[in-house]
């Protein structure tokens, strides 16, 4: 038994023989990485409102881009799809096309096994603006095409106003699809939502569409269940959904492909722009403080509802990152850098501005420190950024006009990205 480990141990040493993947992923740096190795180049245009880039996890390298009015395209080396892979028009908002709505055709997540399975889930406010989470079959004669018939809601949620309806949908490490929804009114939270645990609204969902909930406690033969280490399960002073809360409208949420941290980017009200951080052992629960506080900030307006039970978590989670409606004015929520081409960028989260195009980059030192500084300044309006198959970033521009939407990725570079995207 000796003699063979000390085989195992003089193989794992031979030159050559181990792989670029057995480098162990990047966690702590300490530097900041630099803009001058990047260059952003275009992938894609014409697009109408893209405000998501995505894959199906499936081996073909595609790309999957959905529009706000309703529409997914395919990429696929480098050629948009004639037609596209799912067009749900006629069920979204009426107004999904105008530049400043919070509705539409908002999230995309494919089954850890759509492979296999072929399901996917999109998320969309409906003609009486109400959230719904619906699941899809792609075409059993076609890859490139879904199997519109084969629509089944699994989630619906009334939406109080047009706005803070957040919309992004992922499925987790563990399997679970995990849902964001904003507290769902206008400015200020009046009513208090993202500190009331009794409501759905503010938070972040996590549900096991694998299986449902039969009719016993409430649950109605939903077709979905709740996974049983979500934080308020058997706790009456929350929902049973709720796996985070005390957000305002997080439009985009990630999970470190490595080490599967979950970054959560959160829209602010009128002064401050946060990106919250969950870490992968987190047993769920988090309060992350708005209304009571936006960013760093004690909000003015904050209050908590009348109805309001004692939180899970007696304190909120404070973000790692924030900045003020001096640098713009909607934080998009980015990605933890994992792809090959940029060294560079290891371990590093980027995440943008909607209106100012700035993207920032945020890392943690060997104290597990956190640091932030500007990356990009870009003339673009940043809806999303998005990650293919192999890691690589991309960033969503939703365009001034229809059908000027952009779609570009990350690539290396010596030179900074061209004049022409840049204000500098």
């Amino acid at each position: 038994m000796k003699s063979h480990w000390v085989f195992l141990l003089i193989f794992a040493w031979l030159p050559g023989l181990t792989s670029a993947q057995e480098t162990p992923p990047v966690t702590t740096r300490e530097r900041a990485p630099s803009p001058n190795q990047v260059k952003l180049t275009q992938v894609i245009g014409g697009l109408t409102r893209p405000l998501y880039v995505t894959h199906a996890g499936d081996g073909s390298n595609r790309l999957f881009v959905v529009e706000k009015v309703g529409k997914i395209w395919i990429i696929e080396k480098g050629e948009q799809q004639a037609r596209p892979f799912l067009d749900v028009s006629s069920l979204v908002t009426a107004t999904a096309h105008k530049m400043s709505t919070a509705q539409g055709l908002l999230g995309l997540a494919f089954h850890p096994d759509y492979q296999t399975n072929g399901q996917f889930y999109i998320n969309y406010t409906d003609r009486a603006g109400g959230t719904v989470v619906s699941r899809y079959q792609v075409s059993p004669d076609n890859p490139n095409l879904a199997d519109v018939s084969s629509a089944q809601i699994i989630f619906r949620h009334a939406q109080p106003h047009r706005a803070h309806n957040g919309g992004h949908i992922a499925f987790g490490p563990d399997g679970y699809l995990y849902i964001s929804l904003g507290d769902g009114q206008r400015p200020g939270d009046a009513l208090g939502f993202g500190q009331n645990t009794l409501v759905l609204l503010g938070s972040i969902l996590r549900i096991d569409v694998d299986e449902a909930r039969g009719g016993g406690g409430g649950g109605g033969g939903l077709p979905y269940a709740i996974p049983a280490d979500n934080p308020f399960v058997g706790d009456a002073r929350g929902l049973d959904e709720i796996w985070a809360y005390g957000l305002r409208n997080v439009w985009r949420f990630s999970f470190d492909r490595h080490s599967s941290d979950m970054y959560l980017a959160d829209v602010g009200d009128s002064q401050w722009e946060e990106v919250n951080f969950q870490p992968a052992d987190s047993r769920g629960g988090e309060n992350y403080g708005w209304n009571v506080w936006e960013g760093n900030h004690f909000f003015a307006g904050g209050q908590v509802a009348v109805n309001y039970a004692a939180p899970l978590a007696e304190y909120h989670v404070a973000p790692f990152a924030e900045y003020s409606h001096a640098l713009g004015c909607s934080v998009t929520g980015g990605y933890v850098y994992r792809g090959a081409a940029l060294a560079d960028l290891q371990g590093v989260y980027l995440f943008g501005d909607y209106c100012s195009g700035r993207v920032w980059a945020s890392w943690r030192d060997s104290q597990l420190q956190w640091h932030t500084s500007e990356f990009l300044d870009t003339a673009l309006n940043i809806s999303s950024f998005g990650e293919d198959e192999r890691g690589e970033l991309y960033i969503a521009d939703y365009g001034r006009r229809p059908s000027s939407g952009r779609v570009y990725r990350l690539d290396p570079s010596q030179h900074t990205a061209p004049g022409w995207l840049t204000r500098r």
